[in-house]
């Protein structure tokens, strides 16, 4: 999570497009070298950082912030005597499973690319297929049908702001289907869900036609799942994604 003091203010702050409100999302990325006992107990370790910060278009404006970094620092490792611990979990293949069938519920709140315009809510719906191979790897392939009601607006919106472009119909559909892969990281009850998708059905013509999901899931149980997940179109941020989903 994170902070600003200052976000974006019609009045008293307009020139501020990064961030139009006050708590945000943080994402971090990186890529790290560790090197450990290299003198002793000390160690190196070095990499590349890339932060971002944005509310993930809950609220207009929302350019974000992103910044590089490149790391370098020590470790101490308190861990004199080093011990190999046998990994006693079962055999990789008795956690091979048949197709599972997924469904997700996804809703969440966000706004056009158009300060003041109004925030509205979304309905996402995924329908999916998966199979598990191991302990860690699960393969996903399905659609979603996409209900976002910021979309609504902002065809009604283009259709009278953009004289010298090219006439949008105001009565457009708004609503989107797409086909998508993905890849689950299990990790216990938590699992990391990676998914790449493809518009096969956009009639209004915004953005680009792929869009990605990065989601953070946790297992209620063996059939029921929660989560909370960013869908981005690139590195555009479309919605924030509150998750909730049966797998059987």
């Amino acid at each position: 999570m994170g902070f600003t003091t200052n976000p974006y203010d019609k009045e008293t702050n307009n020139k501020n497009n990064a961030f139009g409100s006050k708590f945000l999302d943080n994402n971090y990325i990186l890529l790290q070298y560790q090197k450990q006992n290299l003198l002793g107990p000390i160690g190196v370790q070095t990499g590349f950082m890339l932060t971002h910060f944005s509310n993930a278009r809950f609220k207009a404006p929302n350019s974000g912030i992103n910044s590089y970094s490149f790391t370098f620092g020590l470790n101490y490792n308190f861990d004199k005597d080093k011990q190999i611990i046998k990994d006693s979990l079962p055999n990789s293949k008795s956690y091979a499973e048949k197709i599972k069938y997924n469904l997700a519920f996804r809703t969440g709140v966000s706004e056009a690319p158009v300060v003041g315009i109004g925030q509205r809510q979304f309905y996402h719906i995924g329908l999916y297929a998966d199979k598990r191979f191991n302990r860690k790897s699960v393969i996903q392939f399905g659609t979603d049908v996409f209900f976002s009601r910021y979309l609504k607006d902002y065809i009604q919106f283009s259709s009278v702001a953009f004289p010298d472009k090219k006439p949008v119909d105001p009565n457009t559909d708004y609503k989107r289907i797409g086909v998508f892969v993905g890849h689950e990281l299990f990790i216990n009850k938590l699992s990391i869900e990676t998914q790449f998708g493809y518009y096969v059905y956009k009639p209004f013509k915004y953005d680009i036609n792929i869009y990605q999901r990065l989601t953070l899931k946790y297992y209620i149980n063996k059939n029921i799942f929660t989560g909370i997940g960013l869908k981005t179109h690139k590195a555009k941020a479309e919605a924030a994604e509150l998750t909730l989903g049966i797998r059987l």
